[in-house]
């Protein structure tokens, strides 16, 4: 059981892995499609989208299969059965009025974006490609709950290979559709974006049908169970069922919704501030460099670093309930350094390389590369945040997550404003950095108070992790420093050679020290010992 609990978490881990990265991948071409002007208007669709979905759906696969999983375990596979069967067309209602929700408030929502007439985008151009994507919002919550489904079973294949197909499928029709548009027809930019963000709805449509064949094929398996635990019904009532649906699927959806959330106070307030300041011509462009083209890349340590720490997160909750709180405490010790050892270099290093980053992306930007310059550090707050929301969730501290979270929103509501005016687009990233803080401090505070939490071994880690991190800095920026004397570097080619010398270097040399020091060891234990050993660390 534990060997087939591992296969299918690392299934589903490689899946949302490969997934994410050709998220970030096909924003080359699609960027070269349509051009620096017009990315921000796929960023005024998808945001209010993700919004949409954070709230309605984000916590509903991990939901349904602990429920299920729950239940399984008890030899009771009738209530998960009456679950799916039962949610299936109130996810189906859902969908639908989700649907028509943003479809209705395309409109308002434009209205809150763009408020000069002079603006590059109209209220029509914004509202448009909002109901354009939200359609997709239909499909998505039925497609998750029988994602849930599955993965209480401890099959998590089905999930894997829906979200790459989905992801596969997206891509080729946003590709695909802008190339269409633009090269074949001649079409507007506008017409692309339009035709990029409808993609969503077919993606989730090819994630369906992955879903249903999957279902098809271990339907037989999950009658076989069914007639062999000999409880065909369910006993436990539909309100009972749906209450314990709900404790579960909060917390994971308002982990969800933060990011989104902060990107959406962006949208509604960057263009006023900066029209505010005279810069109403460059604030379109100037916000999708920070909402879309810069953030892809600074989520890129997130899901590296996150991936690993989030794994401790069932032990801690396993340990919590057990009462040994020992054990509770050396895996947040191990969960917070293992973030950090992973996020603090990945992130300042695209920082340092921030130029290179966005060439090679999309092209040279003297701005593009200033706002990803000091945005990338905010990455190391992106990863820290669902780590500890997740811990609070594992100590039964939800009421203190809503608070935690409505009050680092509301500190991003009321800096973001005077902060653009101020500074403009490092602005948005102080109050995001601010916001943040205030939730993420939060959160520590309520785990320190409810686990009497304090390690001063961690913050000696941290602090040599940080000079380790400062030193590879130092000499990547040297390297860098050197290759430019040697050529000019403009270009993409001349960029990704630029990021593949100093990585490597980087991570040679970051890799090197900690092995020395044995602090890798520490943090990763046998997964990475038995390999060192061979090497003589």
């Amino acid at each position: 059981m534990a060997s087939n609990l591992l296969k299918g978490t690392m299934i589903l881990t490689i899946g949302l892995l490969l997934s994410r990265i050709l998220g970030v991948l096909y924003v080359i071409p699609f960027y070269q499609l349509i051009g620096e002007k017009y990315i921000v208007l796929y960023q005024y669709a998808y945001v209010p989208y993700s919004i949409m979905l954070a709230i309605a759906v984000s916590g509903v696969p991990i939901a349904v299969s602990k429920f299920v999983s729950k239940y399984n375990a008890l030899g009771d596979y009738a209530t998960g059965r009456k679950l799916v069967k039962s949610s299936m067309l109130l996810m189906c209602v859902t969908g639908v009025l989700g649907f028509l929700l943003l479809y209705i408030m395309a409109e308002p929502i434009a209205h809150l974006v763009i408020k000069d007439k002079d603006a590059f985008f109209s209220i029509k151009d914004v509202a448009s490609v909002i109901r354009y994507v939200s359609f997709a919002v239909i499909v998505v919550p039925v497609m998750s709950l029988i994602r849930g489904f599955f993965q209480g079973y401890q099959h998590m294949t089905p999930t894997a290979v829906s979200q790459l197909f989905e992801q596969v499928v997206r891509i080729l029709f946003v590709l695909a559709g802008a190339f269409i548009v633009m090269k074949v027809f001649k079409g507007s930019e506008k017409t692309a974006v339009s035709f990029a963000v409808f993609a969503a709805f077919l993606g989730a449509i090819a994630s369906l049908v992955v879903l249903y064949w999957y279902w098809k094929k271990l339907k037989p398996e999950y009658n076989a169970l069914l007639e062999k635990s000999g409880n065909l019904t369910s006993d436990v009532s539909l309100k009972n069922i749906y209450k314990e649906i709900l404790v579960y699927t909060v917390p994971f959806a308002l982990v969800g919704v933060i990011n989104p959330l902060f990107q959406f106070i962006d949208m509604i307030t960057f263009n006023r501030a900066m029209t505010m300041i005279g810069k109403a011509a460059v604030s379109d462009t100037y916000l999708g460099m920070l909402n879309f083209t810069s953030h892809k890349l600074v989520m890129i340590p997130v899901m590296l670093a996150t991936g690993f720490s989030m794994t401790l997160i069932p032990l801690i909750t396993s340990y919590y309930a057990k009462q040994d709180f020992s054990n509770v405490r050396k895996s947040l010790d191990q969960a917070f350094q293992i973030l950090l050892f992973l996020t603090l270099p990945a992130a300042l290093g695209i920082s340092v390389l921030a130029d290179e980053f966005y060439t090679v992306f999309y092209e040279k930007s003297d701005v593009g590369a200033t706002v990803l310059a000091h945005y990338a550090p905010v990455a190391i707050l992106f990863a820290l945040y669902p780590v500890t929301t997740s811990i609070l969730q594992g100590i039964d501290r939800q009421k203190l997550i809503i608070l935690n979270l409505l009050i680092g929103i509301l500190t991003k509501l009321v800096l973001n404003t005077p902060f653009i005016k101020m500074f403009e687009t490092d602005g948005a990233i102080l109050a995001t950095s601010a916001g943040y803080i205030v939730a993420i401090a939060l959160n520590m505070v309520a785990i320190g108070k409810t686990l009497h939490y304090q390690s001063t071994m961690v913050i000696r880690r941290i602090f040599l992790i940080s000079i380790v991190t400062a030193i590879m800095l130092c000499i990547v920026s040297i390297v860098r420093w050197g290759i430019g004397q040697v050529f000019t570097i403009d270009g993409k080619l001349e960029s990704l050679l630029v990021i593949f010398v100093c990585a490597s270097i980087g991570a040679v040399f970051y890799g090197f020290v900690t092995l020395r020091l044995g602090l890798a060891q520490k943090l990763f234990g046998e997964r990475i010992t038995r390999f060192t050993k061979k090497f003589g660390f």
